[in-house]
């Protein structure tokens, strides 16, 4: 399966959602490793582990990380999982939409982190304006990159995010939406708000939850 296209760039608002002083951070799907070569910059003790099913990827994210395993998170063996533990963070980076079951990694990651650790993850919605307006007109068409990228196999909305977190034991602690200007909105949240009203939904928070390109979450193991 072709992977969505690799880049050197980090997302600044992960960065700021990982805890300063984690000593061991886990990374799935590292790509470039760009967000390792970041967080490393902020905190240079910290151990970084990258895991990344691409190969040209894994040797990329070999710059920045101090271990890369390349392979399936959803797929390795259990001693191969255990090497990955003690860890303080797990982060996601626009990866759990890709997973086949992330439902059922999560809760495996919930039954061996510790209390005092984290999941961090940037995902995107699918509730998105442009997505709707898109689906509404039929044009539900896959692309290389972004909210369509082809390699995506789960979709999720604000309310999904919560309820998949929740659902591994893991509630969400903080979170954030990542909104951008973006032309043409206005029109098609006027449009979604009226939608929302005449099916007796909230239309501010239909309108709210339109805007994000991508939610940021902290969640912990409870």
């Amino acid at each position: 399966m072709q992977h969505t296209p690799v880049h050197d760039r980090h997302n600044p608002d992960l960065l700021a959602f990982m805890p300063g002083q984690l000593k061991r951070v886990v990374e799935v799907g590292s790509s470039s490793g760009a967000l390792a070569r970041e967080y490393k910059r902020l905190n240079p003790h910290c151990h970084y582990t990258g895991v990344e099913v691409d190969m040209q990827y894994a040797q990329l994210s070999r710059r920045h990380c101090d271990r890369v395993v390349c392979a399936n998170i959803e797929q390795v063996d259990e001693p191969t999982f255990s090497a990955l533990f003690p860890s303080d963070c797990w982060v996601f980076g626009d990866s759990l939409e890709h997973l086949v079951d992330p439902w059922a990694l999560l809760k495996r990651l919930r039954a061996r982190l510790a209390a005092a650790s984290c999941v961090v993850a940037c995902i995107p919605n699918a509730q998105h304006w442009s997505v709707q307006a898109r689906l509404n007109c039929g044009m539900f068409q896959y692309e290389d990159a972004g909210l369509l990228d082809r390699t995506h196999l789960r979709w999720f909305t604000r309310l999904t995010i919560i309820e998949l977190f929740e659902s591994a034991g893991m509630p969400i602690v903080e979170g954030a939406p990542r909104i951008f200007n973006e032309p043409g909105r206005e029109t098609a949240l006027a449009a979604i708000k009226a939608m929302a009203s005449s099916i007796g939904a909230d239309p501010d928070q239909a309108v709210s939850d339109a805007m994000p390109l991508q939610w940021l979450v902290r969640a912990v193991p409870q």
